[in-house]
């Protein structure tokens, strides 16, 4: 089966092609904003425009906008090819990125930019790949003391690095090839987003 991969949770904007765990061709590109602009024509430019029989989103945290995005293209293209859409995190993602990449390491912590100076932070361990809590909104001082000695991995690293530098940390961003990684349970999340804190408007209530 072949599998469409889009990932916009970030400052990245990256889709995939996969078919039995193989990539077969993948685009990935740091462009900040622009995603809505961008994803389209990267998905056009992948063999056979991109068709195939299932679509992998990326779910987040991450930027909620770049979230909207990502997850409106894949039930678009969902809904017109008649084809099943799932999700994944973003903390999953960057977690089996590195552990590809640096197999010396075996249990790290994500931290992903969150808004309003916090970071989102969740710890995984790679052998069996599992995550080892819950994810988490915290302050950076608090994302601090729940890294530990492990390795900080992610785009929030910058606000732990301002409190120590000399922690061990990879500044990082998810890449949908990275998706051929993931475990099966780890790529069926409902397509819906995943913003990791609550958002800062409130309904008003009623007299």
């Amino acid at each position: 089966m072949r599998t469409l991969v889009i990932d916009t949770a970030t400052a990245a904007c990256s889709v995939a092609l996969i078919e039995h765990g193989r990539v077969m061709a993948a685009t990935h590109e740091e462009v900040a904003r622009g995603h809505a602009e961008r994803l389209l024509p990267m998905i056009a430019d992948l063999p056979s425009g991109g068709r195939a029989d299932a679509i992998l989103v990326d779910c987040g945290p991450g930027s909620f906008t770049g979230i909207r995005v990502g997850l409106a293209a894949a039930r678009g293209l969902g809904l017109g090819w008649g084809v099943p859409i799932s999700g994944y995190s973003s903390l999953a993602l960057l977690a089996s990125q590195h552990f590809m990449a640096h197999p010396e390491c075996t249990d790290l912590a994500v931290v992903l930019e969150g808004g309003h100076g916090e970071v989102f932070m969740q710890s995984f361990t790679s052998s069996p790949f599992a995550a080892l809590g819950a994810m988490q909104s915290l302050q950076p001082e608090a994302g601090l003391a729940a890294l530990g000695n492990r390795v900080g991995v992610g785009n929030g690293v910058r606000w732990l690095a301002t409190l120590d530098p000399t922690l061990r940390l990879v500044a990082l961003l998810p890449d949908a090839a990275a998706a051929a990684l993931l475990p099966q349970s780890f790529t069926l999340l409902d397509p819906r987003p995943i913003y990791g804190r609550a958002p800062d408007a409130k309904p008003m209530a009623v007299a």
